[in-house]
């Protein structure tokens, strides 16, 4: 019987892994997005292998990965389709892509492997460094915490939230308490053996005592990256020339069909444009779609004015108006 559930909100994803903590059930999160034709093909290749009766104790779920950015920035989750693997609220294994074959194959293994007493093996080191990478520079300003800037964890996690609050910083976070592997690996990585642990643009700051003593002596404030006004920024980002593409991807490596649609379209028509990679920046992302009252990417505009996405840009083609109205003459 075929059984994937439909995950949406951090707080379900959560719920699913505390439950399957207690029998050391293998949980199968597909993060997955409605725009990639590739993550339809892989829900299919989900739903037969929820149907396999050697996979019966194991939970499928599917997660749309721009509904909980951060469960996805958690498990360090930058494309679609990607498949997480957890046990024991531990990440076991992973497949980055449509691989069909290779998907088949970890999830049997490691299901297999549940019922027995034997120990997971530890994550190959190069793998553990390549995400512990990714994340500290997810943001220019990240904390690695107990807890979240809401709801610390801990007095250390308390104080430093505060110190960031005053300097009215922009800074995104991580919840080590959500993440043992991530906990334990970050030790290593950073040199660093307690938390909090504060990075700016990917090096390591240090901890509550370091801060302290930056802050003290004024050289926090001129480092910390301060909170704007998102519409300001997205004003210039808009403007910042004449054709202003914002999509998954650039021009050289679209990292979606639709975008790369729309690059084969502007590139036939010869007229300059640049390109912003709304994968490499969360908070433009999510905001944009409501400065533009537009909900799925890519985006064009000419001359800071929205021209719609990609079968707007369709029309225009087969209209004969696309060139004149890239170039501003509409």
């Amino acid at each position: 019987m075929e059984n994937v559930e439909d995950v949406r909100s951090a707080d379900n994803f959560n719920k699913i892994i505390d439950q399957s903590n207690s029998s050391s059930t293998l949980v199968v999160a597909h993060f997955w997005a409605g725009w990639a034709a590739q993550c339809e093909q892989m829900n299919d290749v989900l739903k037969e292998l929820s149907k396999d009766p050697q996979l019966s104790k194991a939970v499928f779920i599917k997660v749309e990965a721009e509904a909980v950015p951060e469960i996805s920035l958690q498990y360090g989750v930058v494309a679609v389709p990607t498949f997480i693997l957890i046990k024991n609220k531990n990440q076991v294994d992973r497949v980055d892509g449509a691989n069909a074959p290779e998907l088949t194959s970890k999830v049997k293994a490691h299901a297999k492997a549940a019922g027995a007493p034997t120990q997971r093996p530890s994550p190959k080191k190069e793998d553990i460094n390549s995400r512990l990478k990714k994340l500290v520079n997810a943001a220019p300003c990240m904390l690695f915490m107990k807890g979240n800037p809401i709801e610390q964890r801990c007095g250390f996690s308390k104080q430093i939230i505060e110190i960031l609050n005053n300097h009215k910083a922009q800074f995104s976070s991580f919840d080590i308490l959500s993440d043992e592997e991530v906990r334990q690996g970050l030790k290593e990585f950073s040199n660093w053996p307690t938390f909090p642990q504060l990075y700016i643009n990917g090096d390591l700051i240090g901890g509550l005592d370091i801060v302290k003593e930056m802050d003290s002596s004024g050289e926090l404030g001129a480092l910390l990256p301060k909170k704007h006004d998102i519409n300001e920024r997205l004003k210039t980002l808009v403007n910042k020339a004449q054709t202003m593409v914002f999509m998954k991807g650039d021009a050289s490596q679209p990292r979606c069909g639709f975008s790369k649609t729309l690059v084969e379209i502007l590139n036939g028509t010869g007229v300059a444009y640049e390109t912003f990679d709304i994968l490499e920046d969360e908070e433009v992302r999510q905001a944009l779609k409501t400065y533009s009252n537009w909900p799925t990417y890519p985006q064009v505009y000419v001359k800071g004015e929205l021209i719609g996405g990609l079968d707007i840009l369709k029309e225009l083609q087969q209209t004969g108006e696309l060139e004149s109205t890239l170039r501003g003459e509409n």
